[in-house]
């Protein structure tokens, strides 16, 4: 991309509101100088929080709208009310070629129903899928679908290792990400008919990935691949068990740390590697989630994100708008596309 990306902003969505949203959009601008914000939402609350960031007001337009998608909202709702809200038109500047990615910490089913209207599926996929990373006790890992999509053909698996991939080669600097399918074993005999299916295409494709078959859900938490491929119902329930565990982890730590003097010296000691598992455990650190799979970027930021974790959110805007990921996923359809013509995804032909 020969510009910095221009991010559109739905300011209003999210725990902090716009003063947050604000907050982590000009520690974003410092980490990236170029980058320019079209920033949706009640102009008055935008002024108040842009005169606490000089820097990012000149680098910012406003565009008032009073429409909000709330927190309680029904996608439903949103997409019969919400089409001028800051949520929808902030995905409408992406569709306009105004923006090069939305950015939202706002209500999640709102917005990828929104994003789906609006933007419409990508050629090639069935149906969109939302990635994000997962830190391991290796690195980080992308994992996909995270809640989109609660049942999947052997088809979408296959399309969701493809996305995963070239998120994986964005996001991880892979060249080769390490690929494979969530399972209750790690047996080419194991698991539902749709997963051996995706084994067997994943298996023979050429494409830019090693393909490793299936994982189990201790193997995908020690960082032994790169991307864990599932459907949206065990993707979701994973994730979420994998946040609570580490919030679990870091609360017993604090407890025990706090229980006698000398642990309470052995935490003094230790403040440096403490320091470091919070914050390679902490949500903030791994903020933003994308919707893969629609002509155009959409990026999910966490509601109750900090201004850390919305820049953070910010900056995976960034990367996967600067490195064009949309072209990738194009491009590595085109190889596997001959092993998908069958069989097709009955509820997307419907």
């Amino acid at each position: 991309m020969a510009v910095e990306p221009v991010v559109a902003m739905d300011v209003m969505g999210g725990d902090g509101g716009p003063k947050l949203a604000l907050a982590g959009a000009s520690l974003a601008r410092l980490r990236y100088p170029k980058l320019r914000f079209k920033l949706f939402g009640d102009q008055a609350a935008i002024a108040a929080g842009l005169a606490a960031h000089p820097a990012l007001a000149q680098s910012a337009e406003t565009i008032h709208t009073d429409d909000v998608v709330l927190a309680t909202d029904r996608p439903s709702h949103a997409l019969r009310r919400g089409q001028n809200s800051s949520m929808g038109l902030a995905i409408r500047a992406v569709a306009a070629g105004d923006a090069h990615v939305a950015v939202s910490a706002g209500n999640t089913g709102a917005l990828m129903a929104m994003a789906k209207l609006i933007l419409r599926t990508q050629e090639g996929i069935d149906r969109p899928a939302l990635a994000a990373l997962l830190p391991t006790g290796r690195s980080d890992s992308v994992m996909l679908d995270l809640g989109a999509n609660v049942e999947c053909s052997s088809q979408n698996l296959v399309q969701f290792a493809v996305m995963g991939a070239a998120f994986a080669r964005t996001t991880l600097g892979l060249s080769k990400p390490r690929v494979a399918l969530l399972n209750v074993g790690v047996e080419e005999m194991k698991g539902t008919e749709e997963l051996r299916e995706a084994a067997e295409v994943l298996k023979g494709a050429e494409l830019p990935i090693r393909f490793l078959g299936f994982v189990e859900g201790d193997s995908m938490i020690l960082g032994d691949t790169d991307v864990i491929v599932t459907d949206g119902f065990s993707g979701n329930v994973a994730l979420k068990t994998a946040e609570g565990t580490a919030r679990l982890i870091t609360r017993l730590l604090a407890d025990a740390f706090r229980s006698t003097f000398f642990s309470r010296l052995g935490a003094a000691l230790a403040r440096g590697a403490l320091t470091s598992l919070k914050t390679h455990v902490d949500p903030n650190s791994h903020n933003g989630a994308v919707f893969l799979g629609l002509n155009g970027l959409v990026v999910k930021s966490h509601g109750g994100a900090s201004a850390e974790g919305m820049a953070n959110a910010i900056g995976v805007a960034h990367d996967l708008a600067a490195d064009g990921i949309g072209k990738k996923i194009a491009a590595d359809l085109a190889l596997i596309g001959p092993r998908l013509a069958e069989p097709r995804d009955p509820a997307a032909a419907a």
